[in-house]
């Protein structure tokens, strides 16, 4: 557990596969995040889960964001964990939308960069977000990431953004 003054990082459990699958099948979720709708069914869905927890991968950590009162607001993971290279991608989805605009987000990605800095010895995350997200940037922004790039996918226009361990560093002896 990793906590912060308004958002708990957990292990992700069986009991988040229902809003899990909520947030994955929803259009306008998957649209800010530039992904297809999930298209599985729930059953097949479950079972995924099932088999990604009793699993787990080495190249991808996974969290459920909680409220200090325990509710299951969203999702945040690094992945594409490069250990030779000293880096890996950060994703993060609030799927609960009464949380949206309130700083949970930006403080999940904040206590899960801190996290992986202090506990691992990678040195840079980075992330890739639509340039149309102006909330996702913001966030971000807010959490020490910074631009370094713009790149086209899939008809989809990103902006990219990285924090390296040494900014970070620099970021939180100020705090």
């Amino acid at each position: 557990m990793i906590s912060g003054k308004k958002v708990k990082l957990r292990g992700k459990k069986l009991s988040d596969t229902t809003a899990d699958y909520g947030w994955q099948t929803d259009p306008e979720l998957a649209q800010l995040d530039a992904a297809p709708i999930l298209a599985t069914s729930f059953t097949r869905y479950l079972s995924e889960h099932v088999r990604e927890l009793s699993y787990p991968s080495f190249t991808r950590q996974r969290f459920a964001i909680e409220t200090e009162s325990g509710e299951h607001i969203g999702n945040c993971t690094y992945y594409a964990i490069d250990e030779t290279k000293g880096d890996a991608e950060l994703g993060i989805m609030i799927g609960n939308r009464d949380y949206w605009d309130k700083g949970y987000g930006a403080e999940a990605v904040t206590i899960l960069v801190d996290h992986i800095f202090r506990n691992t010895k990678l040195k840079r995350i980075y992330l890739k977000t639509l340039n149309s997200n102006a909330r996702a940037q913001k966030c971000f922004k807010k959490s020490g990431f910074t631009p370094y790039g713009r790149m086209d996918k899939n008809s989809h226009s990103f902006l990219l953004m990285e924090v390296t361990r040494a900014q970070w560093q620099k970021k939180t002896a100020k705090t």
